[in-house]
């Protein structure tokens, strides 16, 4: 009896170190990485002081837009997720996009920006909503330089921006400033941090077993790197046919990177969403269709992976993208230059 309880006891051993081995290989296979605690920065434009301070006024004041009521924190929350919590964000007039914000926080992460990755910087993003006719509807840049010029302090703290610029205020300055302040909002040390930087009590087991189950699985295979977005690499989407899931969530309907480059090799790629806080970022989607996190995760395993997942796999990913949480630094609201006693004819 003694001899048999030895070796049920060595089995037992031997499994759990085999356990511990297949948990380290899909750790290794996956190469987890923390999320840096800074952001590079381009060398034509360095992130000074001086350049954050006004970027993120600019980012706050709504009278960037042509009816005085839509700023770039409107879509792009700071103070909560980095995004509205909307299937499709509402601009000037109430009208609404036909995407889904993504989460301006840890964008500087990713070699390219918007769902289409049409913007090869934060600097050349920032330029393209103001003028958007559903977003902030400016008729030009021309009218806000002119905007900004004539608000008292503006042209002040573009000059301390820009010391070097004989006209320092100006579309791309503005750019440059929004990009930099964009560039500090980074959630380091989550609980993923602390655990890949050596901490292993930082996840709970289900959070370990999530981890595991997603490189298992292959969600890996495309949420990678630091951000869990590749960088911001392209792929198809969706991977796989679903008629029920197409009926439901009409994913196919948006032709992603085609209406920005009009290639057919193009259709239906879209860039790589960053995971990080991602259970704040709902709804999940270029169009916002998914509205929970377990469903999502459905929906990508069948998509993406052509895998119907277990429910305890669902509820281990689920704790495990829940550990992607980061610190959010805090953001104090600034306060906008002031125009006493006059306004701007504002759109109606």
């Amino acid at each position: 009896m003694k001899s048999r309880k030895n070796i049920s006891t060595r089995i037992k051993a031997i499994s759990a170190v085999l356990l511990m081995s297949s948990v380290t290989q899909y750790v290794i296979a996956a190469d987890w990485q923390a999320l840096p605690t800074k952001a590079p920065a381009p060398a034509d434009n360095p992130t000074t002081a001086e350049k954050v301070k006004l970027g993120q006024i600019l980012f706050f004041d709504p009278r960037l837009s042509s009816t005085g009521t839509v700023s770039c924190n409107s879509c792009h929350n700071v103070m909560a997720g980095g995004e509205d919590n909307r299937a499709g964000s509402a601009g000037v007039h109430g009208q609404v996009g036909g995407r889904s914000a993504p989460t301006v926080w840890n964008s500087a992460f990713s070699a390219v920006q918007f769902w289409d990755g049409r913007a090869p910087s934060l600097e050349e993003q920032a330029k393209g909503p103001v003028t958007n006719p559903i977003e902030m509807g400016m008729e030009n840049w021309d009218d806000v330089v002119k905007r900004l010029k004539a608000i008292p302090g503006y042209p002040e703290l573009f000059s301390a921006a820009f010391s070097a610029d004989n006209s320092p205020v100006s579309r791309d300055n503005a750019a440059k400033a929004i990009a930099a302040y964009e560039r500090t909002l980074i959630t380091p040390n989550s609980a993923y941090d602390q655990y890949v930087s050596g901490d292993k009590s930082a996840l709970t087991e289900q959070q370990i077993s999530g981890m595991k189950t997603f490189a298992e699985v292959g969600c890996a295979n495309c949420h990678s790197g630091p951000a869990f977005n590749a960088n911001g690499a392209f792929m198809k989407f969706p991977m796989h046919g679903n008629s029920m899931f197409e009926a439901k969530y009409k994913m196919s309907q948006d032709e992603g990177r085609f209406e920005a480059t009009k290639l057919d090799a193009d259709k239906h790629f879209f860039k790589v969403p960053t995971l990080r806080n991602i259970a704040l970022t709902a709804p999940y989607l270029h169009n916002g269709s998914v509205t929970s996190l377990p469903r999502v995760i459905q929906v990508m395993a069948k998509m993406q992976l052509g895998s119907s997942l277990k429910q305890q796999q669902v509820k281990d990913i689920e704790a495990f993208l829940e550990s992607l949480t980061g610190e959010f630094p805090k953001q104090t609201m600034p306060r906008l230059p002031a125009t006493p006693g006059k306004t701007f004819p504002f759109v109606k």
